[in-house]
Parts: structure tokens; sequence; C-alpha cells
């Protein structure tokens, strides 16, 4: 078990591994496995960047990010030139059914609605946009329409726990209620506890997933 000394200075060792970011401008607080993250980034897409890094260090239970987006002048965009960009990246994204999604900004703050048949469509459409410059901020408030059975949803997800190589299947249980998705059990670390959430977003009818998954190394 890392203490939060050591676990501190793994992540800023990731933080400066990552190339999208600039480590040196980010504090990096650590308590009882929870790592804090301050500070100022150039982009929205550096802050995530900077969130996922710290998820795929081993020993972390959870990251409170705090980081501001501070954009410099070069980057600074009108919100209707955002707007337009953000559309245009959707409709080019052959995995994102662009029609079915509205795109709003205000002060470089994206806000995507709209209702679409798959998790993969949603998230996919929040990443073609997070990193558009301008951005200050993203909402991705897009709906996803669920029409799989319950018990469709919780076999597929089980099969998926069990197939993938990062997971101990035995230590997830899968509880579901039509599109709505529960799951219960441990996990080893927070990206052990990610590739449980996707590997349940990633089922067909799945509208929403309530992650009720406890750490146990």
């Amino acid at each position: 078990m890392k203490t939060d000394s050591e676990l501190q200075q793994d992540v800023m060792d990731e933080l400066k591994w990552e190339p999208t970011i600039k480590a040196a401008e980010m504090g990096v607080g650590v308590k009882d496995g929870v790592v804090t993250l301050s500070g100022y980034v150039d982009t929205y897409g550096e802050k995530s960047a900077a969130a996922r890094a710290v998820a795929r260090v081993f020993g972390v239970k959870g990251v409170a990010e705090e980081l501001k987006v501070r954009l410099p002048g070069s980057f600074e965009r009108p919100d209707e030139d955002i707007a337009h960009a953000a559309a245009n990246v959707l409709q080019w994204n052959v995995w994102i059914p662009y029609d079915k999604i509205k795109v709003k900004v205000e002060n470089g703050w994206i806000t995507l609605s709209g209702e679409v048949d798959r998790w993969y469509q949603k998230d996919t459409a929040g990443d073609a946009v997070r990193n558009l410059i301008g951005v200050r901020g993203l909402s991705n408030n897009i709906l996803i329409n669920a029409t799989a059975k319950a018990i469709d949803v919780k076999d597929g997800i089980e099969r998926a726990f069990q197939r993938n190589a990062l997971l101990d299947a035995r230590r997830i249980t899968v509880e579901t209620s039509g599109g709505k998705v529960i799951l219960r059990g441990s996990v080893r670390n927070w990206a052990e506890r990610e590739q449980v959430q996707w590997a349940a977003w990633a089922a067909p009818g799945v509208s929403e997933v309530e992650s009720h998954i406890t750490f146990s190394p």
C-alpha cells in the first residue's frame, strides 16, 4: 500500500510524463488516496487530460479536479466561432448522429443536448468538442434512448466483465432496472473502476449507470 507522499510523487511523475499538459503549473495534493489537482491550464483539453493521467496511476482512489482554464490571448474565440467549429466537428465524425445533437456556447462553455441511441455516441460527441480552441468547459447533457430489456443488459455486461483481462468479474455484481444499471462490489484501484463503468456503459440500451464500487487492494 502506498503512502500519500509516495502516491503524490507517482502522480507528479505521471503528469510530467503526459505530453499534452504542463505539469509545472499544477499543484498536487493527496489525502487518504484522493488526489486534488489545482492551478491553471491553457485549455479545457489539458484540464481533461490531467484528470485522466491521474486516474491511471495505481493507488489513486479518487480525483478532485480544481484546475481553472485561463486561455492565452491567442486561444480566445467568439462563442459563434466555437459553436460553428463544434457543429462541424460533430458532423464530420462517423460515430456521431450529429442531426440529433444541439450545440450551445456561452462564454466559451459548450453545452450539448439531444438524444442518441448509445452511450458511446454521447461520449464521442463530448470528446470531439472538448479540445477545440477557445473552449473553457463542457456540459454533456445528451440523453440516451434505452430500448433493450433489463435482463439482456445484465447478461451482456456480466459477459463483458468476464472477457476483460483487467477485471476480476467475481468481485462485481450487476443489477438492472430498465435502462438503469447499478454496480456493486470492489476493485483494486481507480483505473479498474473506470474499466467497470466503461463496460457497463458500452451495453446497448443503458441510459444510466449508478456505481457503488469500493476500493479493496
